[in-house]
């Protein structure tokens, strides 16, 4: 399990699903429509060990596509979770 931090939402990748993922298309979207912040290790699998702790947080676009992409084209394996200051409140009042 991968879990690294973008400036304001946190990526979660299931690296045990990219063993048998052909696409690494989540890799491929981050070079494309980001800065490359997320790569492909010697093993296979998604990996961000190639850039610090304060490289994540200050090139993350927060630009979803390797969610999308993996999830599209790969084997859903990426999870991004997006903390929204005040949303159980509102979901609360709506019921």
């Amino acid at each position: 399990m991968l879990e690294f931090a973008e400036k304001s939402l946190k990526v979660i990748i299931d690296t045990s699903k990219c063993d048998t993922c052909e696409t690494k298309a989540c890799a491929d979207a981050c070079k494309k429509y980001a800065r490359g912040l997320l790569g492909i290790n010697d093993q296979g699998k998604a990996s961000v060990e190639h850039r610090t702790t304060e490289e994540c947080l200050r090139l993350g676009t927060e630009c979803l596509a390797c969610e999308f992409a993996c999830k599209t084209l790969g084997n859903n394996a990426i999870t991004i979770e997006i903390p929204i200051k005040g949303l159980d409140e509102y979901l609360k009042k709506r019921q």
